[in-house]
């Protein structure tokens, strides 16, 4: 059954929210403006704040959903996990829209919030506070989203192999943002 569950997981997260947003609302492919990626904070560039909500709320749910389904069907919380990342998974390579899919933070925000909502609250507490400083996203995302390992680590161990994959996947994903850094070219927002 976990198999079929991730399965579906990344059929969910393969919906782009900006894409569809984006042409819906008449604002355009989001991969084609600002900084390319098909996420809440280019949808904010591009398309204003309510895009950017909608897409925000989009990207968070399809990393929840499958996480309390599986835990509705009585999966342990290690294959709750594992199930969201298939979402992010998703997002990040979607299958609908030729694998050019987003970061995939706020999926993985939403998959958080399922297996230990206290991560995903230390995850916020510490993006809020990073991009507060910096006005740089990906900055926030890529301090926020490993600071909860320790934290797993100590209260639900049995998580932290499945949020380590989601880690290095983040960080994967980020790997431009993480040269654009280190050599001072990336854009505060």
């Amino acid at each position: 059954m976990s198999w079929l569950l991730a399965l579906l997981a990344y059929l969910l997260g393969s919906l782009s929210f900006a894409v569809l947003l984006g042409r819906w609302l008449g604002s355009g492919d989001p991969r084609l403006g600002g900084s390319g990626n098909p996420g809440a904070t280019n949808m904010l560039r591009l398309a204003g704040r309510r895009a950017a909500a909608l897409t925000l709320l989009g990207d968070l749910s399809k990393g929840l959903l499958p996480v309390l389904l599986a835990r509705q069907l009585g999966l342990p919380g290690e294959q709750q996990a594992w199930i969201g990342l298939a979402a992010v998974l998703g997002h990040s390579y979607p299958l609908y829209f030729q694998l050019r899919g987003g970061k995939g933070v706020a999926t993985a925000a939403g998959l958080l919030l399922g297996v230990y909502w206290p991560a995903a609250l230390l995850a916020l507490a510490v993006w809020l506070l990073v991009f507060s400083l910096t006005r740089i996203s990906s900055l926030a995302a890529l301090i926020a989203t490993p600071l909860t390992l320790p934290l797993l680590a100590w209260q639900q161990p049995a998580l932290l192999l499945p949020v380590t994959a989601l880690c290095a996947l983040i960080l994967w994903r980020h790997r431009r943002n993480l040269r654009d850094l280190r050599s001072g070219q990336e854009r505060p927002f």
